[in-house]
């Protein structure tokens, strides 16, 4: 296991901080699910969480980044991750490792996931932040991938081609989890899906 697959432990203040921002996730996701998203407020997710909305904006920059998760975290995460794994093995192996310590966190706070959904799904207006954020994230990890490798970004093919190919199958695996509502494994779908592009695509049995 490397160290970046270890649960650090919390000191007090990160944890304080770590429960203030699933509480107001947890509000934006169960208000916005329950009223529909433009008749939520920063003010109404506060009061649920029991916060200022002062303090909402400590976490968050504004009610999407709270119903759809803070983009930057995230990326800043999956780039942890990566720096640790791609010396180690080949790109594609360690996007997959990548990719399923974030399924991980996923299936651990499922029920926060499917209102996700079922919210992006009623609420149109959050898909273009979405496919900003989704892009922002692929740009990144693009460029990682690059630097490991020691190829430009753009005039190379192979990273853009290795993180929309596994983007995509990822996104596949994650509608296939949601749409069984939980009763398949997310990590299991990856798995395959990943396994089916390392064996580049073949029919199905």
């Amino acid at each position: 296991m490397t160290p970046i697959e270890q649960d650090a432990p919390l000191g007090r203040r990160d944890l304080r901080k770590q429960q203030t921002r699933a509480a107001l996730t947890g509000a934006a996701l169960r208000l916005c699910a329950l009223r529909g998203f433009d008749q939520v407020t920063v003010d109404d997710i506060s009061t649920e969480a029991g916060v200022s909305s002062r303090t909402f904006f400590n976490y968050f920059a504004s009610k999407e980044d709270a119903v759809l998760g803070d983009h930057l975290v995230e990326v800043d995460a999956m780039r942890a991750r990566l720096a640790v794994l791609l010396p180690t093995m080949p790109v594609l192996e360690a996007v997959r490792r990548a990719v399923l310590l974030v399924v991980a966190a996923m299936e651990a706070d499922r029920d926060h996931w499917f209102l996700r959904m079922e919210i992006i799904q009623r609420s149109p207006q959050l898909l273009p932040r979405l496919v900003l954020s989704n892009a922002e994230a692929e740009r990144a990890t693009t460029e990682q991938i690059a630097a490991h490798l020691g190829v430009d970004p753009v005039a190379h093919g192979y990273p853009a081609l290795v993180v929309a190919a596994t983007s995509a199958s990822f996104r596949v695996a994650a509608t296939r989890w949601m749409a069984a509502a939980g009763a398949l494994s997310l990590g299991a779908l990856v798995d395959e899906a990943f396994s089916g592009l390392a064996a580049g695509l073949p029919d199905p049995d």
